[in-house]
């Protein structure tokens, strides 16, 4: 199984310590050999990177490392492949433009016999992974035109999830850098971190932050993993079948926005 990473934040901010113990996967605590990538959506755009070479071993992750980038939203991927060759372009995350904004999505699972009639996009690689994101993308610029209200994109990427999943497991997370989308099939967790910011602790490497100490009281963000990455903060796991939607690190869900400021006002 791969394993995928995400964060939405409320305003900018560095993925280096998630990434650290996500990387170590990769080949040392990890049998996911095949390479890996990351998508950091800025204020200046999508900023790619990615490599066919383990984690561990990849000079360009250990760049990535020593100089991380501040992001809004981050979609990262380490892979074992399961269909496809170990290649630059079939590494993760995988992007696109729609509705003149970059998409980027990373896909955790095998679909089987999953062969789509031929649609807006293309792949360019040959990971079930990739035709999946293509066929997402087509379903939803055959639906709509420019960008629709949240709750309606939200609806046709449940419809378009669940056909997709009768073919196997679809773990993936999808992002413009303003909306993130995370869909389980079989396991992926969050976590979110606000105020009072506190210590965590990695599970895969010997090491540790205090929140506290980097971050300010307004400052909410939400990370999700395949696995918790953290083996002292409170992960919650997904339900089969769920869809959950981020917007600068709160968890929106489905309902329009004007329904949801009505329920924070009454709250």
């Amino acid at each position: 199984m791969c394993q995928l990473l995400a964060m939405s934040s409320h305003k900018p901010a560095a993925v280096d310590f998630s990434f650290a113990g996500f990387a170590g996967r990769g080949g040392r605590t990890g049998e996911h050999k095949d390479g890996w990538g990351i998508a950091l959506h800025t204020a200046t755009g999508c900023r790619l990177y990615t490599d066919y070479l383990p984690s561990i071993h990849s000079p360009l992750a250990a760049q990535f490392k020593q100089s991380p980038i501040k992001a809004r939203s981050v979609v990262a991927h380490i892979r074992k492949a399961t269909q496809g060759r170990v290649s630059l372009e079939n590494s993760h995350p995988f992007t696109r433009d729609l509705w003149d904004q970059t998409w980027s999505f990373a896909h955790n699972g095998d679909l089987k016999l999953f062969d789509p009639n031929p649609s807006l996009y293309a792949p360019w690689g040959d990971t079930d992974s990739e035709r999946a994101f293509c066929h997402l993308l087509s379903g939803l610029a055959l639906r709509f035109a420019t960008q629709p209200e949240r709750h309606l994109l939200y609806a046709a990427l449940e419809a378009l999830a669940g056909e997709i999943a009768a073919y196997g497991s679809f773990n993936f997370i999808l992002s413009n850098g303003d909306l993130l989308f995370a869909h389980c099939s079989t396991e992926l967790h969050v976590v979110v971190r606000a105020y009072p910011f506190s210590v965590a602790h990695l599970i895969d490497c010997d090491l540790s932050i205090d929140f506290s100490r980097h971050n300010h009281l307004d400052d909410r963000i939400a990370v999700i993993a395949t696995q918790p990455l953290t083996s002292n903060e409170p992960w919650t796991r997904f339900a089969a079948g769920e869809l959950k939607l981020f917007a600068g690190g709160v968890e929106v869900g489905a309902l329009p926005e004007a329904r949801q400021q009505m329920l924070r006002v009454a709250y």
